[in-house]
């Protein structure tokens, strides 16, 4: 029996849900989320609180049932609160600068690159080696911060990259004489 699945999801106040057969809708203040369950799957909402059952004890529906309401929850969160992901940028000369609707980084190649923000996703550089991600949808902007750190992942002699703010990198000895 999955321990994260028995748990309900409790709404928070100023949260709307919206459940129509399979189709779950969830509208907060900072915008609105739908999810479509698999078939295996039932979601019910009853006092503030959306319980997640399997319809049958299949090892599909066993798997799906964690997996169905933890997406449920970060649906809930997200429109709650929402989520952020904080990048750092090292190494000489590597800055990064948001016009518009494009974050523009220099990592050290011969020409800067040129990424443009999704819609729903909004970034912020409060200086030039950090990177503010965020949006309500957890697993966009998860996807957005790891297309920004592969531009120059962090490598492990000067550390130089782009990786998350308190990520540990191990270091490696370099070359002795």
């Amino acid at each position: 029996m999955s321990r994260i699945a028995k748990n309900p999801v409790i709404v928070p106040e100023g949260v709307e849900v919206t459940i129509s057969g399979q189709d779950i809708s969830v509208k907060g203040k900072l915008g609105e989320l739908n999810l479509r369950l698999v078939d295996d799957i039932s979601a019910t909402f009853e006092n503030e609180k959306i319980t997640v059952t399997p319809r049958s004890q299949s090892r599909f529906a066993r798997s799906m049932w964690g997996t169905s309401r933890s997406l449920i929850n970060n649906m809930v969160e997200g429109v709650s609160q929402g989520f952020t992901k904080k990048l750092k940028i090292a190494g000489v000369g590597y800055r990064a600068a948001v016009q518009g609707s494009n974050i523009v980084l220099q990592l050290g190649f011969s020409h800067e690159i040129k990424y443009s923000i999704p819609q729903g996703i909004t970034v912020v550089a409060p200086s030039q080696t950090d990177l503010e991600i965020s949006g309500i949808d957890k697993k966009q902007v998860g996807q957005v911060a790891a297309e920004i750190i592969a531009f120059r992942p962090p490598e492990p002699y000067k550390g130089k990259g782009i990786s998350h703010l308190g990520q540990r990198i191990l270091r490696k000895e370099g070359k002795k004489k």
